[in-house]
């Protein structure tokens, strides 16, 4: 071809990897190796957004990098395919989301090798494919062997107009997104994991993850280590007596009559200041406190209820990110038991039933939240003298994190292995019996009882354990379940004995480089839960899942406002690609739009100019002479292989690409070698890897990264910065020998063009510091 026709060449490349299995990826002894993923995607019917494409080139760019530097690389895909948007869409057409999954299965994986993805596609997985949740359920069994997945009670989202449940994000002002009728709280019995129980190991190591600094932070603030104390306050009626109640259901009777026994109630407060106690002057309870009914008065009743309510209708970020502080008087007091004296007692919304102890002593004097209260209801702000912290109450540590909710009542997902004898005890179903398979049913609407679709499928429901007939769970598993364990599974994709092979995770493993632009805290967080526990079950060589964790920024719409199709600004990543642009002029842009961990504006016309870029690289190789002279072109191809090898390694990916730019550029004017355009190729491959691949073809030689020679990098001239009133005008090159002569170094600023441009007016005052290179002129 005397022209750049990116699309044939990209084809051809693409055929030929396909063909030869280039990226199949095998244990080999002796060779160092390097793993890399991206956080799996969910397919959609959209497909590919450019989004998807900056994320996985990055991968891509890496792999490419050390593969081509000798390491042993693995880049496996896969699809994170359980949730809501197919069964909605199943509830909506009636097909099946597992015919649905398939064919968005199928495009995702198309348009991926259109991009030239260097993907072991051995290695795909789903996370939907019985092959795969069969040890997911195996996982789940394990946790609950060792008491890490139990049952209790727990508020959910409820439509009563649909009468299911719902998810947060189906919660919208308050209301249930498919039929717009309130919503409501309730109480339903629901499957945890106990993440809590490696709380302090997750807090204590993620100062020494090699992950970004705001990653970290974010994951210690979900945790939210609280170390102070908990004190009970006796609580007593308005006249100062003790108040009395009825007893709880779950309290046993001790003279076999109809009433239950009356006793005192103890407000136990979990505080992070113990010291202040003096300077509290009531106390607040959380809306789903266990002793709210109690604590309410008849006069307070109906006020008290209302708020609850109007509360519960709430998510817990509303509630924390409300401004206005709101609340409720119950009616009842409790003793300060530091100063003795009677502190009334109210409940609000900004105090969480899950933190603590789901109450707190109100210390206005040394709390914002608490003095905005204080100043709303007209409370007292006391400004006391600090004490002991050991004179009152016992030492606590809490977490602001929660045990983890992983009950979905949900058809399209993971279904949980266990089963219901007739008095409703929960039993683990055998290991020999996985998968248990999600059923066919006709009607993927939720039953209507709180159970989901997979409650209609009545023959499904039934299996026997041990010879009684039991009833199957009908809640599925939450999605991060499926995804906290593939990063093993793509080890050993194809082990039908274990959930991954131990020999190969120990080759593998851990993951060198994890790239997403999602998942900041609760998937990275489950990975690294799932990852300790199976270290201790022996299961694992690794405590820590992830060694490196690059976050990409995102990619916006031209006007810099964030793509979405309600707005029509989405673009098409394969719009791009057979506009005649190919995909290494796409992959290259998303690499060259802007620092990679920042958000950054779609350019059309920064897409045309690397275009262009490429079109100059391929004339290079097939259309330009190779007439230059080595001598004058080995300087700039040492300097620039150091500057994208070095940049590449500090995931500087868009200077990367800037300095092959400028290399292109110097070649044009003084000539380039058949060595300067074979390094060009080899540069620039893990970028562009269908041109250079055919660059490389040309030239009859290796991909082999090259390496520079320090020799050629010693300049005896240096660049100097002129700024004028501290802004950048102009670059100098002077000899390293008229550094020190800072009035020839003036002298030769002020013949600059540009420099003069801004010195009309005349110099009041020069700053020139060698060290620094730097020249500042003021006028």
């Amino acid at each position: 071809m005397d022209r750049y026709e990116p699309l044939k060449i990209e084809e051809k490349w693409q055929k030929i990897w396909e063909k030869t299995e280039a990226f199949k990826a095998t244990e080999k002894d002796g060779t160092p190796k390097m793993f890399l993923a991206e956080m799996f995607p969910y397919p959609s019917g959209a497909g590919l957004h450019v989004g998807h494409v900056r994320n996985f080139t990055i991968v891509d760019v890496l792999a490419r990098f050390f593969n081509q530097q000798g390491l042993n690389v693995l880049r496996p895909f896969g699809y994170d395919t359980f949730g809501l948007p197919a069964e909605n869409y199943a509830i909506k057409t009636g097909t099946a989301p597992q015919e649905i999954t398939k064919v968005n299965i199928a495009n995702f994986r198309k348009q991926a090798k259109r991009l030239g993805y260097a993907i072991d596609w051995s290695r795909e997985v789903n996370t939907s494919d019985p092959e795969y949740y069969r040890w997911t359920q195996w996982c789940f069994l394990q946790l609950y062997k060792k008491g890490l997945a139990y049952q209790k009670e727990s508020y959910q989202w409820w439509c009563p107009e649909d009468q299911t449940v719902l998810a947060n994000e189906q919660v919208e002002n308050g209301k249930c997104w498919r039929c717009g009728h309130e919503v409501e709280k309730k109480k339903m019995k629901q499957w945890f994991f106990k993440i809590t129980e490696y709380a302090d190991e997750l807090l204590d190591e993620i100062d020494n993850l090699e992950w970004p600094e705001k990653i970290k932070t974010m994951q210690k603030n979900w945790i939210g280590r609280s170390v102070g104390a908990e004190i009970d306050f006796k609580v007593m009626s308005a006249s100062g007596h003790p108040q009395l109640r009825r007893g709880r259901s779950d309290e046993p009777r001790n003279d076999g009559s109809e009433e239950r026994p009356l006793d005192d109630i103890t407000l136990k407060v979990f505080t992070t200041r113990p010291d202040t106690i003096l300077g509290a002057t009531f106390l607040v309870v959380a809306p789903e406190h266990k002793d709210l009914e109690a604590l309410t008065t008849d006069d307070t009743r109906e006020k008290v209820l209302a708020y609850k309510a109007a509360a519960l209708k709430k998510s817990e970020i509303e509630r924390q990110e409300n401004k206005e502080k709101t609340g409720v008087f119950t009616g009842s007091y409790a003793e300060n038991p530091a100063t003795k004296e009677k502190i009334p007692v109210y409940v609000a919304d900004y105090v969480l039933a899950g933190y603590g102890t789901g109450a707190i002593m109100a210390v206005p004097a040394y709390d914002d939240r608490d003095r905005e209260f204080a100043e709303k209801f007209d409370l007292p702000v006391v400004e006391a003298e600090l004490i002991d912290r050991d004179l009152y109450g016992t030492p606590k540590t809490t977490y602001r994190m929660r045990d983890w909710l992983i009950s979905r009542q949900r058809y399209w997902g993971c279904p949980i292995p266990i089963a219901y004898d007739k008095d409703g005890n929960p039993h683990p179903i055998p290991e020999d019996q996985l998968p248990v398979l999600i059923p066919e049913v006709e009607d993927y609407k939720p039953s209507g009882d709180g159970r989901s679709a997979l409650a209609k499928a009545t023959d499904w429901l039934k299996v026997t354990i041990n010879g009684e007939e039991m009833t199957r769970e009908t809640d599925t598993l939450d999605g991060y379940a499926c995804s906290s364990w593939y990063l093993w599974r793509y080890a050993s994709p194809r082990d039908e004995k274990a959930a991954w092979d131990q020999d190969a995770v120990k080759y593998w493993e851990p993951l060198d480089y994890y790239c997403g632009g999602d998942h900041a805290v609760a998937h990275l967080l489950y990975i690294r839960f799932w990852c300790k526990f199976f270290a201790d079950l022996g299961f694992l060589p690794f405590r820590e899942p992830v060694k490196r964790l690059l976050y990409n920024g995102y990619i916006n719409a031209p006007d810099g406002k964030k793509m979405s199709k309600s707005k029509g600004n989405v673009i098409d990543p394969l719009d791009v690609i057979n506009d005649g642009y190919g995909a290494d002029t796409l992959r290259t842009y998303e690499m060259f739009i802007g620092p990679y961990d920042q958000d950054a504006a779609w350019d059309p016309r920064s897409v045309g100019g690397v275009y262009r870029f490429l079109n100059r690289c391929y004339n290079l190789c097939f259309v330009n002479e190779l007439n230059g002279n080595d001598e004058e072109t080995r300087v700039i191809r040492n300097k620039t292989i150091k500057k994208v090898t070095e940049d590449i390694h500090r995931y500087n990916f868009n200077t990367a690409v800037a300095a092959l730019m400028e290399y292109v550029n110097e070649l044009y004017k003084v000539g380039a070698t058949n060595e300067d355009v074979a390094t060009l190729a080899k540069l620039l491959k893990p970028f562009a890897p269908h041109l250079a691949s055919e660059m490389l073809e040309k030239l009859n030689t290796t991909d082999e990264w090259p390496k520079w020679d320090e020799k050629y990098l010693a300049s005896d001239t240096v660049e100097i910065i002129v700024q004028v009133n501290g802004k950048l005008r102009a670059k100098l090159t002077i000899n390293k020998s008229d550094l020190e002569d800072e009035e020839k170094v003036i002298n030769l600023a002020l013949t600059d063009e540009k420099v003069k441009k801004f010195t009309e007016s005349g110099i009041k005052k020069t700053i020139f510091v060698p060290r620094a290179k730097i020249l500042n002129l003021v006028v």
